[in-house]
């Protein structure tokens, strides 16, 4: 049996469980694990310039591809500059696996350099971590780690290995585990065919029926059969913000995303239902709005693979615990063979009901004759020249809502963005995490000069390793999303909200060897961003000035029910 020392053991188990890149940044605890990265060429490493923007890289790769993402940490600041990358994976339930150094084991607790006990600081925001405690482990530890990570419900696993147990001159024997067993670990890997059929007679007896994709769907890989049960049923379409591109955009079906910056008529659709099949969302509070207040005449069909997360916040009137890809093809397989269906002449005035509330709204927007652009017309423009196919890669703010709202996405996996941590510094790292895997396809970070200033330093990376992401800096000169709240709640005391001595992004984009423009006027927005799209090869910053004063909206209604909502700046429902 071969020999390694554990740094090589972990680069090895790393290639047996086919990673293709790992994103990290070297340090004193972790330096035997690089010098086994040295000597070999499988597993190739990308070196960040933050170990926050290593951990979004890893999280945004697991995100397009389904795989999970690895990250490679340094003990101490290393360990804590990873921790909210990790808990932006936690939360939106996104496999990871993360590899921290330790100081070497005699050491641990007492004080010494670079020691923080990574094991507790990330308890609450892991699926679960490891400390290896023994070399001969870590084949083991790390398959485990993988089949955490990507199994049940996902998130991420972190890996604590003190230096010592990377010695080079100390080996082990080397057997890469095929399989996992583990006695208090069992991810339930079907739905109950009982609760299935009772769930699918309660929605075919529905006059107005409505499904809720959730996130689950896209993690889940569950999308084709969602559009099926969508065709098959003629049944009207919400989704959450982590579900866009479940059903195409421009699906007939498709009403649009719900919540709190939700479209007008999905929010009525879901206040008017009667039944509500809820797939892999986990009624978030950005979706329900008032809980008390929230959908009064539906009865509730919930799907979701973590049990916690069925009636936790909403009650379910049929709890379903499951995969969603497993749970559809179980309702797909009872629809086709049953002798009920939805009442047509119902299902027919339901839809004129649809129509007529999008026709009140549809996602207008109002535009005046100054040469101010509004952030919704960048956002169209985007998806015109994009065809709704690129990968959208947000940060966290109006910008994020704007591409939610009117980017009309294809594909699942494709928005990639901070749910529900809301981490502003994610999406330029998210996008080159994506483009690296995906170097054929259109990758764009929309973003605005707040966000895109947290991990502006990832500029240098992406020279370094030839990413050419197309930067859309939708700059309002302000946090965008805090302004709108103070305007709303504070009367418009604009409190640390405006972002003044601002750089000149072009310029700074250039001195990180890209590509900068500056784009002032609608006029010259569209040749601009074809310009931008046009240059396969280089990362092209567009810094695009827009209205200031714009507001996201529809805006729901603290605590009220779904249907309050402001639809514009003296408009309310």
């Amino acid at each position: 049996m071969e020999l390694l020392s554990g740094a090589e053991m972990v680069v090895r188990a790393l290639k047996d469980e086919g990673v293709e890149y790992i994103y990290g940044y070297p340090g004193g605890s972790v330096l035997h694990l690089y010098d086994a990265l040295f000597q070999q060429e499988d597993v190739q490493h990308v070196l960040v310039r933050h170990e926050q923007a290593a951990t979004h890289m890893a999280d945004a790769y697991a995100r397009a591809t389904g795989k999970a993402g690895v990250a490679l940490v340094t003990s101490g600041p290393g360990a804590t500059n990873a921790i909210t990358g990790i808990a932006t994976a936690y939360t939106d339930s996104i496999p990871m696996v993360v590899i921290t150094g330790q100081v070497m084991s005699h050491l641990i607790g007492e004080d010494a350099f670079q020691e923080t006990d990574m094991l507790g600081i990330s308890r609450p925001v892991v699926k679960h971590n490891f400390s290896v405690q023994r070399a001969e482990d870590i084949p083991a530890i790390i398959r485990k780690a993988f089949h955490i990570a990507q199994t049940g419900r996902p998130g991420p696993v972190v890996v604590d290995i003190p230096k010592d147990m990377t010695t080079p001159t100390d080996r082990f024997p080397y057997e890469y585990p095929k399989n996992v067993k583990m006695r208090s670990y069992n991810p339930i890997n079907r739905g109950h065919a009982g609760q299935i059929k009772k769930a699918m007679d309660l929605f075919l007896g529905a006059k107005r029926p409505v499904i809720l994709a959730g996130g689950g769907i896209v993690i889940g890989q569950a999308s084709e059969e969602l559009r099926e049960l969508v065709n098959l049923t003629n049944v009207p379409t919400t989704n959450t913000l982590m579900a866009l591109g479940a059903l195409a955009g421009r699906d007939k079906h498709n009403v649009g995303m719900l919540g709190m910056h939700g479209s007008y008529e999905a929010n009525m659709v879901m206040h008017h239902a009667d039944v509500i099949l809820n797939i892999g969302a986990r009624f978030d509070d950005r979706v329900t709005n008032g809980t008390d207040k929230f959908c009064p005449t539906a009865k509730i069909i919930h799907v979701d693979i973590d049990p916690a997360s069925i009636s936790k916040t909403i009650r379910a009137d049929i709890p379903i615990v499951g995969p969603a890809k497993h749970v559809l093809e179980e309702m797909l397989s009872v629809l086709k063979t049953s002798n009920k269906q939805l009442d047509a002449e119902a299902m027919k005035s339901w839809w004129e009901q649809i129509e007529e509330w999008r026709g009140r709204h549809g996602g207008r927007y109002r535009t005046d004759d100054s040469e101010l652009m509004k952030p919704q017309q960048v956002i169209e423009m985007l998806d015109t020249i994009t065809n709704g196919d690129a990968y959208v890669c947000s940060d966290v703010g109006q910008h994020q809502m704007y591409a939610a709202q009117y980017y009309k996405f294809n594909h699942p996996n494709r928005w990639i963005n901070s749910g529900g941590l809301g981490t502003m510094g994610f999406g330029l790292p998210a996008a080159m995490g994506v483009k690296m895997n995906f170097p054929d396809a259109d990758v764009a970070c929309v973003t605005g000069e707040g966000s895109i200033q947290m991990n502006i330093q990832e500029l240098s990376t992406c020279n370094q390793y030839d990413i050419p992401v197309k930067i859309i800096c939708l700059n309002n000169q302000s946090l965008g999303m805090v302004r709108q709240w103070q305007d709303m709640n504070y009367e418009s005391r604009h409190s640390q909200s405006y972002m003044k001595s601002l750089p000149d992004f072009v310029k700074l984009a250039e001195s990180y060897g890209h590509v900068g423009m500056k784009v002032d006027k609608y006029a010259d927005l569209e040749g601009a961003m074809r310009e931008a799209f046009a240059m396969k090869d280089r990362l092209v910053f567009m810094d695009i000035a827009v209205d200031p004063f714009e507001h996201v909206y529809p805006m729901q209604v603290p605590r009220g029910s779904m249907r309050d909502m402001w639809l514009s700046k003296t408009e309310r429902t």
